[in-house]
């Protein structure tokens, strides 16, 4: 305890210094001030106050004050929100230099600073710079404030989404399952972020291809939207347009279109007929259609989409872009190659003026602008779009993430189609790898990769070996997807082909008819994909005699494609060629010249040969 004349000599040395007192009474107002300009978002103002708080406390308190590296967080803050990054940056690692230099605390100011700074790196993409960062803002703030404090949940928010931008989805799926836990705990079950919090999980689950878990997940989000919010309220929206995406994976295509259908009616109500929203469900109403083969009901969308997104955003806007490149997509597979190719030259026009070179949409449009050039045969022009499109997503997202895999298998695809088969092993060989690392060996992508592996293996007469492949293939779809899925059967009908070269026909047959069975399930008697499962068994049994099982599948077939397809598409000489080598076959010759002579017609239009 202080004697009388110890307080007045203290009393005494304040008076002796009236500037260090009223300076820090002075820099305190400032920033306090300063914060209250930051969340009215008047950061000019904010940033002029904080620049004036910051001169005072390094004078008074010395360059190495805590209250220094706050002021310097702060200021950093108001620099990061506005983009201002290359200001931001030195001040957070100034500040964080001044932490690391008090001994023996794990200051709160510290875990803000740690916080903000990977916030900076993350809106820069330098997400290895950010991890760290944010790790040890969580252990600064559970050993501080508990696991269970606000602001722990808040950076494991953050964390939570560097782990899904960085493809680490099962550390992001026990992450989501702590918030929700938390919250559910802390703030109850009418918690207003809930749903948000289910659908991320939600998607995470997606990404792995733990589909059902994805579905049971978006219809608990659904449920809880409706109980908070009421049915017609643009949450419920948001979260139907993203379950009929979870169902449209999982081929349930006559349960997704009538949820797009009611998010875009509860859209429209929300927000009016031209909102962002509003042409992002049009223009998954259109993918889903487009699936299902029904091409001119998802050009129709597609264009609705396009007309509302350049309305509310804009003609150069990223979504915008990404609605065109999704359209010139449904021109690819409709061989309306002109059509497609000025879409996505306006697409990636528009995202590399938008988003500059360097950024993983422009890669994804130049991967599917070079698909185009692959199937016109323009290998020249589709090698310079993918490689490019590989060494962007390396530079950008790095050598271990999914995207790079897809540009690796696509670049492995045009190899292949060049001839150059040891070059095409080795890229789908890295892509497989990076596949089964980052998402796990029972994914989507790996099964791709492994029916396309096992093509080569199979063109090479390496048979053994592709049936393997393909064999794997078949059986991570049917543990994903269940045994009734157009997945299933394109690699029933990939083994099929298969057993069809080695000329096991009894087994070729069973597949044949079981990827038919399936196809016919879930895409409907009239899919254009039915075309090669008809072609493909009728071509099986012309070539044992079975002449009269093979002609209605032929004719079948010619249905098919002429319905799906302009007159003049190749798919259709193709059927009109075969059908008439069955019909010659049948010594029917004025039938099988006059199906010739159509073919002849279609291939004149084209300028291509059928083989």
């Amino acid at each position: 305890m202080q004697t009388g004349t110890q307080w007045l000599s203290a009393l005494h040395a304040l008076l002796r210094r009236p500037s260090d007192w009223l300076g820090r009474y002075r820099a305190n107002n400032l920033n306090n001030l300063g914060m209250h300009r930051y969340f009215d978002n008047r950061y000019n103002e904010a940033e002029d106050l904080f620049e004036r708080s910051l001169a005072i406390r390094e004078k008074v308190l010395g360059l190495e004050h805590p209250k220094v590296a706050l002021t310097l967080t702060n200021l950093a803050e108001t620099y990061r929100v506005q983009g201002r990054y290359a200001d931001a940056e030195p001040l957070y690692l100034r500040a964080l230099a001044i932490w690391d230099k008090i001994p023996g605390q794990k200051h709160d100011g510290a875990a803000y600073s740690l916080s903000n700074l990977g916030q900076l790196y993350q809106a820069q993409m330098k997400y290895a710079e950010a991890e760290p960062l944010y790790r040890r803002a969580l252990e600064i703030w559970e050993k501080a404030l508990g696991p269970e404090h606000a602001n722990t949940v808040l950076i494991l928010s953050q964390l939570v989404m560097l782990c899904e931008q960085r493809c680490k989805y099962a550390e992001a799926e026990t992450l989501y399952g702590r918030i929700l836990a938390i919250r559910e705990k802390t703030i109850g079950p009418r918690d207003p972020e809930l749903p948000v919090i289910l659908e991320r999980l939600a998607g995470v689950c997606q990404s792995q291809g733990k589909y059902a878990d994805a579905e049971a997940l978006s219809r608990r989000s659904l449920s809880v939207a409706v109980d908070l919010f009421g049915p017609e309220h643009w949450t419920v929206s948001h979260i139907l347009n993203n379950l009929g995406l979870v169902l449209k994976l999982r081929a349930k295509y006559s349960d997704a279109e009538p949820l797009y259908k009611r998010s875009l009616n509860i859209a429209e109500k929300a927000y009016g007929g031209e909102h962002p929203h509003v042409a992002a469900v049009l223009c998954n109403l259109a993918g889903l259609y487009l699936t299902q083969g029904n091409y001119a009901e998802s050009e129709s969308l597609y264009q609705r989409s396009l007309d509302v997104g350049e309305k509310s955003l804009g003609p150069e806007h990223p979504q915008v872009a990404g609605t065109v490149n999704a359209l010139a997509g449904l021109y690819r597979i409709q061989k309306k190659y002109e059509e497609a190719e000025s879409l996505y030259t306006r697409a990636l026009a528009t995202l590399e003026k938008a988003l500059g070179s360097d950024n993983p949409l422009v890669a994804q449009s130049l991967n599917d602008f070079g698909l185009l050039h692959l199937a016109l045969g323009s290998y020249s022009e589709a090698e310079s779009q993918l490689r490019r499109s590989l060494e962007v997503r390396e530079r950008v997202l790095g050598q271990e993430h999914p995207d790079v895999a897809q540009s690796l298998h696509n670049v492995a695809l045009l190899t292949k189609a060049q001839g150059k088969y040891t070059e095409a092993e080795s890229l789908y060989e890295r892509s497989l790898a990076i596949n089964e690392k980052v998402l796990g060996p029972e994914n989507p992508a790996v099964a791709n990769v492994l029916g396309n592996l096992a093509h080569l293996y199979r063109v090479q007469r390496r048979y053994v070996e592709a049936e393997q492949l393909y064999k794997r293939s078949l059986e991570i779809c049917e543990k994903l997807f269940g045994k009734e899925h157009p997945d299933v059967a394109l690699n029933l009908n990939n083994l099929a082909e298969l057993y069809h070269t080695l000329g096991n026909a009894t087994q070729a047959e069973a597949l044949y008819k079981r990827a038919l069975a399936i196809s016919e399930s879930t895409l409907g008697s009239e899919h254009a994909e039915l075309a090669t499962l008809l072609d493909n068994l009728a071509g099986l049994y012309r070539e044992q005699g079975r002449y009269i099982e093979a002609e209605p599948l032929y004719k079948r077939e010619l249905t098919i494609v002429e319905k799906s397809f302009e007159p003049s598409d190749p798919r259709v000489a193709l059927t009109l060629h075969n059908y008439a080598a069955l019909l010659r076959a049948m010594s029917r010759w004025v039938e099988a010249d006059d199906l010739e002579l159509r073919a002849k017609g279609v291939v004149a239009k084209q300028g291509n040969a059928v083989n």
